[in-house]
């Protein structure tokens, strides 16, 4: 492969990569079957791809799957902070898979590799937070034609298109990845909750029995946040926008307050919104000292950092690896974790493999669907299908060793018939 295809940080980290890739392969048995299929039946032979997404272990394995399956594939990151620069180095050394990813690349580099995926012309996109979409959208809309869909993996990127959809703008039809049940009700809850736990704790080394830990938003990210902090004996807060979610969180036990209340009182923050300015300059005003912020959303808006690094007198860079804490004007401190970055993959390895089996699983296969169907699809946002959700979610309970009930026949008329009553 000539020096051009690919720009990774180095090529001599490859062989630990490689241990990483097979290490998180061991756990994720469902793609692994897609792979075996895949391997047989070359469902994407010669089709062009260029995925977006977080260089992980976990990733390495989808793109291993979507190669096996005949497509000719591109890897960029989602994120300048997210890639494993092991993984992208192994990608490249022994699967001939061109990577342009590195961990901590600035602003100019995230997009110029942005750039070499939609030079690679490719006629399905995988995406996670729909940054590649959005380029192909406004710089090489000529694409957009041969195009046969695109896969978003996160709740941010649905988010975007359906504005798009919205606006009459979208060009090519999407599959919402994330809004399938076998990802965001795994992938989202229990993969974000305990990544992100994780990560703080190996950041910080703080015991949270005992913290005021504020969880700004209740999707399934917040749920699974706010859940898992609880176990370990925080004292939850949770602050939302929506009603409906509000209510829930109050219900679910935990207390539920505006942030101009929590930020007075919390002594962590964790941001998974979706929305920018979360936390923003009233919040920070009024952190305690020594107070600890990260986020938790795809993009680095949700914390207000421009008016952080505005109200500090003093930045103190890497007081422990991946935190920064700064010093306002009096002596307080406030500590952000990860840059305001997707802080479980910027300052951590992101979600367990076990999880993103299932993501990836339905990742591969709605691909698949997409060029099976590829002649009815229109420029629109589309939910994964129902028959994809079972098949993954059935082998994955197969593969835990868990057996379910299934319906008799008795039972299956009951469930469709209108006739039957007291």
């Amino acid at each position: 492969m000539a020096e051009k295809n690919f720009d990774v940080r180095d090529l001599k980290l490859a062989p630990e990569g490689k241990k990483r890739i097979l290490w998180a392969g061991q756990d994720m048995p469902v793609l692994g079957r897609v792979r075996d299929r895949f391997r047989k039946e070359k469902p994407l032979r010669g089709l062009r791809f260029s995925a977006c997404l977080h260089v992980t272990a976990e990733t390495a394995n989808l793109v291993q799957t979507l190669k096996a399956g005949g497509a000719q594939v591109v890897l960029c990151a989602s994120n300048p902070l997210s890639t494993q620069d092991d993984v992208a180095a192994a990608l490249v050394q022994y699967d001939r898979i061109p990577v342009f990813a590195i961990k901590g690349e600035d602003h100019d580099t995230y997009y110029s590799h942005l750039r070499a995926a939609l030079t690679h012309a490719p006629v399905i996109t995988m995406d996670d937070g729909a940054d590649l979409v959005s380029m192909l959208h406004q710089e090489y809309s000529h694409l957009a034609s041969k195009m046969i869909a695109s896969m978003e993996e996160t709740t941010t990127g649905v988010i975007r298109l359906r504005a798009l959809e919205k606006q009459g703008r979208l060009k090519i039809p999407v599959i919402a990845v994330n809004d399938a049940a076998t990802k965001h009700l795994f992938d989202n809850r229990y993969g974000t909750g305990q990544s992100t736990i994780d990560c703080i704790i190996l950041s910080t080394d703080m015991l949270l029995a005992g913290k005021r830990v504020v969880v700004a938003g209740y999707g399934w990210c917040g749920k699974g946040v706010a859940s898992r902090a609880r176990g370990m004996g925080a004292k939850v807060i949770v602050t939302e926008v929506d009603p409906i979610r509000a209510l829930e969180a109050a219900m679910d036990g935990f207390e539920v307050m505006t942030m101009k209340e929590a930020a007075k009182v919390g002594d962590l923050f964790i941001t998974l919104t979706g929305d920018m300015h979360v936390l923003g300059e009233e919040h920070l005003r009024s952190l305690k000292n020594g107070a600890v912020i990260c986020n938790s959303g795809h993009f680095d808006v949700e914390i207000d950092l421009k008016s952080l690094r505005r109200m500090a007198a003093k930045v103190e860079k890497n007081v422990r690896n991946y935190v920064d804490a700064y010093i306002f004007p009096g002596g307080k401190r406030v500590f952000l974790i990860g840059e305001g970055r997707l802080v479980n993959l910027a300052a951590a390895e992101g979600h367990p493999a076990s999880v993103m089996d299932m993501s990836f699983s339905t990742q591969a296969l709605a691909s698949e669907w997409a060029v099976k169907n590829q002649k009815g699809l229109k420029p629109q946002v589309y939910d994964v299908s129902k028959s994809i959700e079972d098949w993954v979610a059935q082998l994955k309970l197969a593969t835990m060793g868990i057996r379910i009930d299934k319906l008799t026949k008795e039972q299956e008329s009951y469930l469709s018939s209108w006739d039957v009553g007291t």
